[in-house]
């Protein structure tokens, strides 16, 4: 199922620790705490349990969102890869 995870982790060492831990699981950066990819239910359960970890009691919104085929065909977006 694909699945979008995004995050808000102020601290920069462990925002950089829940990036490696997203692109260990396949996904791909969509935004700096914005990733994308393909995780079945299993993996996502296991995703989600590795950040807990990894985040303890700091600061931290780690949100999942599964997307449908169907959600996913409806998805707009705007990427401009600027030159100056």
């Amino acid at each position: 199922m694909k699945t979008i995870v995004i995050y808000d982790i102020p601290d920069n060492g462990l925002r950089s620790k829940v990036a490696d831990i997203c692109l260990d699981y396949g996904l791909e950066r969509i935004q700096y705490s914005a990733f994308f990819g393909e995780l079945n239910t299993n993996r996502q359960g296991e995703l989600l349990q590795k950040i807990k970890r990894k985040v303890g009691k700091k600061a931290a919104n780690v949100q999942l969102f599964p997307l449908c085929d169907k959600d996913l065909r409806l998805r707009k977006a705007v990427v401009v890869d600027g030159e100056g």
